[in-house]
């Protein structure tokens, strides 16, 4: 790296940006401020807790801004004269008048293959839909969401056994050697810019509770899914009635299983049953779902053949 490193301000908030800013700690670039989202209360007790990049930049003595609004902070950002922007998970569309600043622009770390998966919720899309692989992108940024062009794509498979948690841990570590690596490149102007097809361009919701609701009538591949993509947050859960009380199940962990003839029975969506191995499944529309994991409302997770020994009498009853 040069002698005088380039100056970067850093915008993101979760965990997931956090690889990006050690790594760029670590290899001597030039924090000028962090940019991060408010304070919010977590948990139960409602405790007022900070992002994980704002603690990060705390800890490596970083100045932090927190802005409601990012033209509040424009000017400020005007006199610290950034080379770079460097977007990462920040949750918000940044103006023109920022993107502007920086003589070598903003670049923004996407965790999906672009134009696929813009907006708020990539990886759990992935999952949702079946892909067979991911990824992270580096695009230049421009005024609309994750449109602007591609600067680098660094692709991995989704395994059978990947869920939300895994994918995430493993592209935000990714993104940062990605990050290192192509910084660079876009100093020294090496790297050429390639336009978003916008014809293949798809978009992500924001997820929300209601999101983690099982349907049973839906086939057990796409249960699955949704089980895989909402871990842990917001988890997905059915309910059932344990002494005419109708009671919250989660979902934890769950896989497809395809009936052996012995088992074809004419069975209600969302029916409990065993197989020989005292294992709990749930019949859906199509094929049947085996509960490696749950956790009743007020209770510990445990394994579902551990569930059914403690509430056996829900074999053939129907999950709502």
């Amino acid at each position: 790296m040069n002698e005088k490193p380039i100056k970067i301000i850093f915008m993101g908030t979760p965990k997931f940006a956090v690889s990006s800013l050690n790594a760029l700690f670590k290899n001597g670039y030039n924090i000028l401020a962090v940019i991060t989202a408010k304070d919010k209360p977590v948990g139960r007790e409602k405790k007022i807790t900070p992002p994980p990049v704002k603690k990060a930049a705390i800890k490596y003595k970083i100045p932090v801004m927190q802005p409601d609004k990012l033209s509040s902070v424009c000017s400020k950002i005007s006199f610290l004269k950034p080379d770079l922007i460097i977007v990462c998970a920040y949750g918000k569309i940044v103006p023109k008048s920022i993107l502007e600043i920086p003589r070598y622009g903003a670049i923004n770390i996407h965790p999906s293959l672009l134009p696929k998966y813009r907006g708020p919720s990539p990886i759990q899309s992935a999952i949702l839909n079946g892909e067979k692989e991911t990824g992270i992108t580096i695009i230049k940024m421009n005024e609309k969401m994750d449109a602007g062009p591609i600067l680098y794509q660094s692709r991995t498979k989704i395994k059978e056994n990947d869920n939300y948690k895994t994918i995430y841990q493993r592209l935000s570590y990714r993104s940062a050697k990605v990050l290192i690596k192509i910084l660079p490149k876009i100093v020294n102007g090496s790297i050429q810019p390639i336009e978003q097809n916008e014809k293949e361009a798809t978009y992500t919701k924001l997820i929300s509770k209601e999101d983690g609701k099982i349907y049973w009538h839906k086939p057990a591949k796409e249960i699955e899914r949704q089980i895989k993509a909402f871990y842990p947050w917001p988890g997905t859960y059915t309910f059932l009635k344990i002494k005419n009380q109708l009671k919250r199940l989660k979902i934890l962990d769950a896989y497809t299983v395809i009936p052996s003839p012995a088992l074809v029975e004419k069975r209600k969506y969302g029916q409990v049953f065993t197989d020989d191995k005292k294992q709990m499944l749930v019949q859906t529309g199509k094929n049947c779902l085996l509960l490696e994991k749950v956790q009743l409302e007020g209770k510990k997770t445990i394994s579902g053949k551990d569930f059914l020994k403690g509430y056996p009498q829900i074999i053939g009853s129907i999950l709502q």
